[in-house]
């Protein structure tokens, strides 16, 4: 095919995944396989190489993500449920100070946003964002809220285990663990950024809050004042609700707001149920970053083919450092704190049912990868986008922010643009830093500009009783400052990466 030919393919099915998710809500799933068919169906792809082709495509994909994403969703799901959020709020602020409360639950939500999901985590640590929001003595939990909401979703697109970085690191071969570490070593100045940006804009003026959401944010403010006197209320929305209108765990641990089948895992754990100190919950989410370290750092120094080069690189495996974890999270957290096997088991199955999704869309990125792959299409569009002069680094974002502001969801932006980048980086002489870089250049493009039609913008506005507009000019400016200036700083690292 000529090149205007497979440029119009590309366009085609581009345009077909976006009218699909955006005009008639198609599941991204759905979207992304029907995408892949009109790539392959577009540039004569012998009938009967199109399925085997999509097997490939899922297969290779899911091999990797598929034990990344489920450990991770379990992981989250123990230090949820076992009340490691609140541990972890409340003996950082304790530490702090109240005037220092917004730094302390910044760096809280930024080391529980490591393996949990963004919307649940920004639901779960709500009511605390509510009730520390009173102690900091803000009218509204928007000044402590926003920075937080935005932090948690700039790691969920930038650290493994997340969907849509594993993905990608898949589909260009890259080091997931340094990934990992330049992920999170790129979030410590990201926290202080969004911490400055967010106070500047919050204090600039009132953001007037939704009827509902401010009768929540006041009876966590009258529940805080009785206790000051010694009174107790168990119907306040912190004892017996999570302030978002859910249902609490056991042992008052904020439970999930739209219930389900963990809400009812937690609600059956023994009344002896004891809430894990911050320290045991810290140390289950350092565990497998440390684990990973080792075996980045390691295989630098030792050989590769001897006995402590093997293990080094056993303990240095993602997929292994997350089991590991994963085992001694259900031990500290769970059955020391009271919970039975069952009750553990109850809620890490729950865990895997939302994650499910999340694999499946990540799978057919792969397959809509692998046909722009097979049929060159990829290639292609890649070659004349690298011939206009552009650096893969910076086509690598704004292919990212493009996808991301036309159809909303992280992970498809994230998905989308790794394969249409997949064959220049792979086939192309770049050092494992540098893959390491470009796939975090994606990352930051799909946060960049999040707006009306990303439900991340729906799950933090709505919660934090924001309006459209005033969404946009906090939700909307944090993640664009975020995405960007983290792209600077990727290009800043580049020329060292070589």
């Amino acid at each position: 095919m000529s090149t205007l030919t497979v440029i119009g393919v590309a366009v085609a099915a581009v345009a077909v995944l976006l009218v699909l998710v955006i005009r008639f809500k198609v599941p991204a799933f759905v979207a992304l396989l029907a995408a892949a068919l009109v790539t392959a169906f577009a540039s004569g792809m012998p009938l009967d190489e199109v399925v085997p082709t999509f097997v490939d495509g899922m297969g290779g994909t899911l091999g990797s993500v598929a034990l990344l994403v489920g450990l991770g969703a379990m992981l989250g799901a123990i230090i949820e449920k076992t009340g490691g959020a609140a541990a972890l709020a409340t003996s950082l602020t304790s530490v702090l100070g109240p005037r220092r409360v917004g730094p302390a639950l910044l760096l809280t939500s930024g080391v529980f946003a490591v393996p949990i999901f963004f919307d649940v985590g920004f639901i779960i640590m709500l009511p605390i964002i509510f009730s520390f929001a009173r102690a900091a003595g803000h009218r509204a939990p928007i000044a402590v809220g926003a920075p937080i909401a935005a932090l948690m979703v700039f790691i969920h697109n930038m650290v493994p285990p997340h969907p849509g970085v594993t993905g990608s690191s898949t589909l260009l071969g890259a080091d997931v663990g340094l990934v990992t570490l330049l992920g999170l070593g790129i979030a410590v100045p990201m926290g202080f950024l969004v911490h400055v940006v967010g106070r500047m804009i919050t204090d600039r003026r009132d953001f007037p809050l939704d009827p509902m959401v401010r009768r929540r944010f006041e009876q966590t403010v009258d529940a805080q004042d009785r206790r000051a006197v010694g009174e107790d209320d168990e119907s306040d929305g912190v004892d017996g609700t999570d302030g978002t209108g859910g249902t609490g765990g056991a042992a008052g641990r904020p439970g999930p707001a739209g219930g389900g089948d963990v809400a009812t895992a937690v609600r059956t754990a023994p009344a002896t149920v004891r809430g894990p100190g911050a320290f045991a919950v810290a140390s289950m989410v350092v565990l497998p970053v440390l684990m990973i370290t080792v075996g980045t750092l390691g295989s630098l120094v030792v050989a590769e083919d001897s006995l402590s080069g093997r293990v080094v690189s056993l303990v240095g495996e993602p997929a292994f450092a997350l089991l590991v974890t994963v085992a001694a999270a259900i031990f500290v957290l769970g059955i020391r704190g009271g919970w039975s096997m069952r009750d553990l088991g109850g809620v890490m199955d729950a865990s895997l049912a939302p994650a499910a999704i999340v694999v499946f869309v990540t799978g057919a990125g792969g397959v809509f990868a692998e046909v722009l792959t097979q049929t060159g299409v990829g290639d292609t569009i890649s070659q004349e986008l690298l011939g206009t002069g552009m650096p893969i680094l910076l086509m690598a974002f704004l292919l990212a922010t493009v996808f991301k502001v036309a159809q909303g969801s992280g992970t498809v932006a994230t998905l989308a643009s790794a394969g249409l980048v997949q064959n220049v980086v792979v086939d192309g002489d770049f050092t494992s830093f540098q893959v390491a870089l470009i796939v975090l250049a994606i990352g930051c493009g799909s946060v960049a500009l999040s707006h009306i039609n990303d439900s991340g913008f729906w799950v933090a506005n709505t919660f934090l009783g924001l309006s459209v507009a005033d969404g946009l000019r906090t939700w909307t400016v944090l993640t664009t400052v975020l995405g960007w200036t983290t792209m600077i700083i990727l290009a800043a690292l580049w020329p060292l990466a070589a």
